[in-house]
């Protein structure tokens, strides 16, 4: 069992939700590391779809359950509202075939919404869109699309502009692999693929998402009323803490 410090610390919790199994050690400016070794016979050290939490004891001597906030996959169940933080590492992931295509001399951008993408009344796939969106889009001429609301957001009618997980693509469309495959197939038709990034501010989701990750109302983000969006009902960033050296950029695919 481990010993739990006076200070605030971050566990990993695996192994039948052992909440002391894998104790964090603390390094310098506020940062936390676990490193887990191979198995015996070299395989990883957490398999792949294994769903994991961090645990995290505030100086208050609060026990709070959070995902990762570079978690890469998170899903929910189906009678949850709670989107839990998924390990994604499949023993044979998705290999990309077809290079990125050149940058057009001229772009012709078609916005487009994955979950939108049906005439059906529910929420579409990556591989509906792949397969039943790409060939039109590429029929009408266009070289390029921006995909938006892939970024992981609890609340769908938010249309992506709430963010809970900021590495993790949405798995209300599918898995990570069905999206790298969408990418794929628009790259074998010459278009090139934009993620629509929002990094101007996040949802007020703690259990799922960055706030209130350590158990304050600024750890990643302005103390209010700065670091509120009052009609996005969502948190700023500040940009200014050395705890957030985490960089938003727009991708291009």
């Amino acid at each position: 069992m481990w010993k739990q410090p006076s200070s605030s610390s971050h566990e990993y919790g695996a192994d039948g939700w052992d909440k002391f199994s894998h104790p964090y050690s603390k390094k310098e400016f506020g940062k936390w590391e676990l490193v887990l070794p191979p198995k015996p016979d070299n395989s990883p050290a957490v398999d792949h779809n294994t769903r994991l939490k961090v645990v995290v004891h505030t100086k208050e001597g609060e026990r709070l359950y959070r995902n990762s906030p570079w978690a890469k996959y998170v899903t929910r169940e189906e009678k949850s509202v709670i989107y839990d933080w998924v390990l994604w590492d499949p023993p044979q992931p998705y290999v990309h075939i077809h290079p990125r295509p050149k940058k057009p001399m001229s772009l012709r951008i078609y916005e487009a919404h994955v979950g939108i993408g049906s005439p059906e009344p529910k929420i579409a796939s990556y591989t509906n869109f792949t397969h039943n969106v790409l060939p039109q889009i590429k029929d009408l001429g266009y070289n390029c699309i921006q995909l938006m609301a892939i970024m992981e957001h609890a609340y769908y009618a938010s249309f992506g502009y709430q963010i809970t997980s900021f590495f993790a693509a949405s798995s209300r469309y599918g898995t990570p692999d069905e999206l790298k495959e969408l990418i794929d197939v628009a790259h074998s038709m010459g278009i090139v693929v934009l993620l629509d990034v929002v990094h101007s501010h996040a949802s007020k989701n703690t259990e799922d998402g960055l706030n209130g990750f350590d158990g304050s109302d600024s750890c990643f983000f302005h103390s209010p009323p700065r670091g509120e969006h009052s009609l996005w009902d969502s948190r700023l960033f500040n940009y200014a803490r050395g705890c957030l050296d985490v960089s938003f950029v727009s991708s291009i695919l």
